[in-house]
């Protein structure tokens, strides 16, 4: 927008230095109002329609995804095509878990889709499809232990119930680093409103920049209906 200061009084005299000087000071307030409020509107949309940067502050997810690194939150292409088997997402605790105190979002991974049955048996993961037969899952990305295996899938509560069946817009998350992780084994199965978005890219530290890749899952022949 550009603003043209009046040269001439109602009288027809040219106006004087002072008066016009203020005008040109006053079109390049609102000049300068008028970028940051597009700014502001701009950035507003970026992150609540298509990306948000989002700092990890939990080992949950080693050592697919680093304590203190930071990844952008693919909020874009999940309205269209949904979330998938292996996808990390970034959610909200659910309020009853007595997680979300802090305000802290957490990372995990997806392993159970809506109408699944999820269970562990000797420490390995299991899903059970509408209709079909329980599967192992196969999942090279897990922590694993000092003799190189991965680390078992235990649950961390004594009363656990070892399956749990997830319902409709819901979704059963893990976190890679299976002994250290607060995820669906203690407050069961989220809520697809929850979920902020897609972990995409990891853009700091420079020296791991890159894609977060989704795994295949070939026991899971059935595709994930995303």
């Amino acid at each position: 927008m550009t603003y043209v200061s009046d040269d001439t009084d109602p009288s027809g005299a040219p106006a004087n230095g002072e008066r016009a000087s203020s005008r040109r000071a006053l079109g390049c307030a609102f000049e300068i109002v008028e970028t940051l409020v597009l700014t502001l509107l701009i950035y507003l949309v970026i992150h609540n329609f298509v990306a948000q940067p989002f700092e990890v502050q939990q080992s949950s997810m080693l050592p697919t995804i680093v304590e203190g690194e930071y990844i952008l939150i693919d909020k874009l292409s999940v309205r269209f095509d949904g979330y998938h088997y292996g996808d990390v997402i970034v959610f909200s605790p659910p309020s009853g878990s007595g997680l979300a105190d802090d305000g802290i979002p957490f990372i995990k991974r997806i392993i159970g889709m809506p109408g699944d049955t999820v269970s562990l048996e000797n420490g390995r993961v299991f899903v059970t499809r509408p209709g079909e037969s329980p599967v192992r899952i196969e999942e090279p990305y897990a922590m694993k232990t000092e003799d190189g295996t991965t680390a078992p899938t235990d649950c961390p509560r004594p009363d656990c119930p070892l399956e749990w069946i997830v319902g409709e817009d819901e979704y059963f998350v893990l976190g890679d680093n299976r002994p250290s992780s607060q995820d669906s084994r203690v407050f069961g199965p989220i809520d697809q409103e929850l979920i902020l978005g897609r972990a995409w890219l990891r853009y700091f530290p420079l020296e791991r920049i890159g894609l977060i890749e989704r795994p295949e899952y070939p026991t899971l022949t059935a595709g994930d209906g995303g």
